[in-house]
């Protein structure tokens, strides 16, 4: 593929996750988009063949940027609770700065798209609660640490803290940042989530 070809896809993505950001609940055609763009409606389909594979386009840029840092931040930190948190506060801020695109994650943007776009971001936050719950997992083995809860309920409920936030802000039309009061609520958010370690041994 051209790199004049890549560009433009790139530019088409660009002007839906602005376009998702300036019209919070609304609905984006092709036609606004090529308006947006300065394409044709051809020429937008001779880039995607659908709008489903614009959102795609868009979905993949989510999955590739937050896992790619994921893995970055395994690599670096042995803790598993700094794992988590660091991973958690780096998918609010990646939403943070990408408010547009933070409508796919909620499904407020997929309303009548295809059940293929509401699997893959689906299939997004399902990774994501599996990583947490395999460093939660490796706690136990690395440093003699057990969550107080069982290890699915554990990663859940630290996943479904974030993604409460990142709905708050979708809701509020970007008004209440997802990283707000995250750093003060973390600590109360995990205080006795780990079982003292000579609990372990009983």
């Amino acid at each position: 593929m051209s790199s004049e070809k890549i560009n433009r896809r790139q530019q088409i993505l660009q002007a839906l996750a602005h376009m998702l950001e300036a019209s919070p609940g609304g609905r984006i055609t092709t036609a606004a988009l090529a308006k947006e763009v300065g394409f044709s409606e051809a020429a937008l389909y001779r880039h995607f063949p659908s709008k489903s594979k614009m959102f795609e386009g868009l979905i993949e840029f989510i999955e590739e940027t937050i896992f790619s840092r994921v893995t970055l931040i395994l690599q670096d930190e042995p803790s598993a609770l700094a794992r988590c948190q660091k991973i958690l506060h780096l998918l609010l801020a990646f939403c943070e700065r990408n408010p547009g695109i933070t409508r796919l994650l909620t499904g407020d943007a997929l309303t009548g798209e295809t059940e293929r776009l509401h699997g893959r971001i689906l299939q997004f936050f399902d990774r994501l609660e599996t990583q947490l719950k395999q460093i939660l997992r490796e706690a136990e083995l690395r440093e003699q640490l057990r969550p107080a809860i069982p290890l699915g309920s554990a990663a859940n409920l630290l996943l479904a803290s974030a993604e409460g936030r990142i709905v708050q802000y979708v809701r509020s039309g970007f008004k209440r940042k997802p990283t707000d009061h995250w750093a003060e609520q973390w600590p109360v958010l995990v205080a006795g989530f780990f079982r003292e370690p000579a609990a372990l041994a009983r």
